[in-house]
């Protein structure tokens, strides 16, 4: 079982290959509790095949993924998410022509018997992410960003201990990505679930994150805090570039 000072979650080795290409390799990772990881590289730096690995969506080629102190290496994604890891997907994960009401009580399904807590969860949920008005809208008719905050609110809706967000600012204004930044503090802070963040906002991951973890041709290239990642000479030359004082 997981002791308070153990990673919510952990990869040693993790390794994916596809035929010739290894998309990932020997891949060490921590997600600690309540903490904001970011997971950022360069296009084709292997971050979604990762995603894919420590979700179950994928089954490493080598390595070990341990979960809450178990190993997990090889289990469904089923198996993974009902240990309290739910993860969005990049093009969105909801129902367009539902409510965003019903959409959001679809993330609650699993988790949470009692129809009248469900409900009460539901409202909770659209409530902490400004969807409260929107309840009774098709959620397809809602504009990019407002969608983008209902596949939000279906992971989060469990109340996951793990909450893994592929890419969740694409498309978004400012006042949107900002809105979901404070969101996940919240999450965070109020829930005290853990959360990996999947992005190419460098101002959004430099902002919300308490450390960052920067892959590049599949490895690990550096851990840090925004502040050591910003200055680390590896990442710069990599992928930050002249675009690392922004």
């Amino acid at each position: 079982m997981q002791t308070a000072d153990q990673p919510i979650l952990k990869t040693q080795g993790l390794t994916k290959r596809f035929g010739g290409l290894v998309a990932v390799s020997g891949l060490d990772l921590e997600i600690r509790p309540r903490e904001i990881l970011g997971l950022i590289g360069p296009n084709g730096a292997g971050k979604s095949t990762t995603f894919n690995l420590i979700s179950g969506f994928y089954k490493p080629t080598a390595g070990d993924l341990y979960v809450f102190g178990e190993n997990c290496t090889g289990r469904s994604p089923l198996t993974i998410s009902r240990k309290g890891l739910v993860r969005t997907f990049q093009h969105g994960s909801l129902m367009r022509s539902m409510t965003v009401r019903d959409n959001i009580l679809l993330g609650t399904i699993h988790w949470v018997s009692d129809a009248a807590a469900r409900r009460q969860r539901m409202e909770e949920t659209a409530a902490m992410l400004g969807l409260t008005a929107y309840l009774s809208e098709e959620a397809g008719t809602l504009p990019h960003g407002l969608q983008r905050l209902v596949s939000i609110g279906i992971a989060l809706a469990p109340r996951p201990r793990l909450l893994c967000l592929d890419e969740p600012l694409t498309g978004l204004n400012q006042t949107e990505v900002t809105n979901t930044l404070t969101v996940l503090q919240r999450v965070r802070d109020e829930f005290g679930s853990s959360v990996l963040l999947v992005e190419h906002n460098m101002k959004a991951v430099m902002k919300v994150c308490d450390r960052i973890t920067v892959l590049h041709h599949g490895q690990h290239l550096a851990t840090g805090s925004p502040a050591q990642i910003r200055a680390d000479r590896q990442v710069i030359d990599a992928y930050l570039g002249h675009r690392h004082d922004h």
